[in-house]
């Protein structure tokens, strides 16, 4: 018998009808998760009296921690999503 070529189908995805593995959701979550971890370092520092200026504002937090796991966060889900599962043998 002759091989059919250009026929490979992923045995993950015809299994279970999505189109990405379990670990692919797992990681996902996880930069989901970071993303928002980022998203909340980054609130707060504002003032009650518009009058005064809250230099709390500029805090290492704010400018630096939060946008470098946002960062993070958003090139680890392209990485989860672009990930080829894993083939049960």
């Amino acid at each position: 018998m002759k091989k059919k070529k250009g026929t490979i189908k992923n045995k993950t995805a015809e299994e279970t009808g999505f189109a990405l593995g379990k670990e692919n959701y797992r990681l996902m979550a996880i930069g989901f998760v970071v993303i928002v971890i980022g998203f909340i370092l980054m609130i707060g520092g504002g003032s009650d009296d518009p009058n005064v200026f809250n230099y709390e504002i500029f805090s290492f937090r704010r400018i630096t921690l939060a946008p470098l796991l946002l960062l993070f966060g958003f090139l680890f889900e392209i990485y989860a999503i672009l990930k080829k599962p894993r083939e049960k043998n």
